[in-house]
């Protein structure tokens, strides 16, 4: 009962990965206000057609690690505990989007509405790297060692501590994590480009974003084939579910996809799918093309997280010591606590259905900068 409740988990959490990278065309958005936006009135419009979604972006990151710490509390405690510098300028970052959204637009705010967009800016570029940058820990691990025992001691109560004095700030230095915080980047971009072509009524910035997306699209396409190769081709880490020994196995997240052959597919369905949405924005009408590419883009990062600990995979290794690398099985919350909470997720379906109806209502029309300077309109 508890290997099915442990994988399910990891499922549970991976979606929720990789709804936060499609949920962050917002960030991707943000971009946009500097070279893009080159007027008052195109800043308004792209902030205001972004500020009716910054907040699902932020929830679903404080849901990613809320479930994260009920799940495989030993996962959170390492790594948010360990490589707190990491995180904390991740949360650094969103919390100055959220004071941005909530400030710009204020009379008499006292850093101007110009700082606030620098901010947006700054979310949109560091705060996706730096984020990609921490889930491709999942694959290179970090700098930690395991020690159970010692949350006995009385001056020293931690089960792990980690060995870098940069704590997290070292992952940025990894070229594969680099690389993914790179895809993470380009993805939010070219979602951000496709979410503003869609929504906003303003043919000069339709125009540019247009423009835009083409090169942005093709490197996005480049940098996932690039990481895709990086991926396939690294040592990945397996673990023998009764012993608990770790040993080092070339491709191992490739022999994940083909043995496993259902997020292989997966993936497959997310490539067509990103490929079609791009597609359809150079070549027809582009009506759908934000919802193929975002399809596209939750399929894709959902079966490669799924890759990081299925098939008995460590799925955050020890570079310090490989035994004290995190698996599914030594990381995980009790029996009860998992049966617990598998019971909560069974609201899911009715938390999205809520989500949609409430996305539906607010993109059903088109932004203007007429419905902006109406009177009973609220203004980012």
């Amino acid at each position: 009962m508890i290997y099915f409740l442990q994988h399910y988990w990891w499922l549970v959490v991976s979606l929720l990965g990789a709804l936060l990278v499609f949920l962050m065309f917002v960030q991707g958005g943000q971009t946009l206000l500097f070279g893009t936006a080159n007027n008052e009135e195109e800043k308004t419009l792209l902030v205001n057609a972004l500020g009716h979604k910054w907040e699902l972006t932020f929830t679903t990151l404080v849901t990613f690690g809320g479930a994260m710490f009920a799940s495989f509390p030993l996962y959170y405690s390492t790594s948010f505990g360990g490589a707190y510098w990491l995180w904390i300028t991740i949360l650094f970052l969103f919390v100055i989007q959220a004071v941005s959204y909530e400030y710009r637009n204020k009379a008499g705010n006292l850093l101007g509405a110009k700082t606030y967009e620098v901010f947006l800016f700054l979310n949109g570029t560091l705060g996706t790297i730096l984020l990609g940058v921490a889930v491709a820990t999942f694959f290179t691990g970090g700098s930690f060692v395991m020690d159970k025992m010692s949350i006995t001691e009385t001056a020293k109560p931690s089960i792990s501590y980690w060995t870098s004095s940069w704590h997290g700030l070292e992952a940025i230095t990894v070229p594969f994590n680099f690389l993914m915080g790179i895809v993470v980047f380009l993805a939010a971009r070219t979602l951000g480009l496709l979410y503003v072509i869609m929504q906003i009524d303003s043919e000069s910035l339709k125009s540019k974003c247009k423009s835009r997306v083409k090169a942005t699209g093709i490197g996005f396409v480049v940098a996932f084939i690039l990481f895709l190769v990086s991926l396939f081709t690294r040592v990945g880490y397996s673990v023998n579910p009764e012993s608990g020994l770790i040993t080092p196995v070339q491709y191992k997240y490739f022999f994940n996809m083909i043995e496993l052959g259902w997020p292989a597919v997966m993936l497959l369905i997310g490539v067509v799918l990103v490929l079609w949405g791009l597609g359809n924005n150079y070549y027809g009408k582009g009506k759908y093309s934000f919802y193929l590419a975002s399809a596209g883009v939750v399929f894709s990062v959902w079966s490669i997280l799924i890759c990081a600990a299925f098939n008995n995979t460590a799925f955050f290794v020890s570079t310090y010591n490989l035994q004290d690398s995190l698996t599914l099985y030594n990381s995980s919350s009790s029996l009860f606590t998992l049966k617990v909470m598998a019971w909560v997720t069974l609201l899911l379906p009715f938390v999205i259905a809520y989500i949609v109806y409430v996305w539906r209502a607010l993109t059903r029309k088109n932004i203007s900068i007429e419905d902006l300077n109406s009177q009973d309109a609220h203004k980012y």
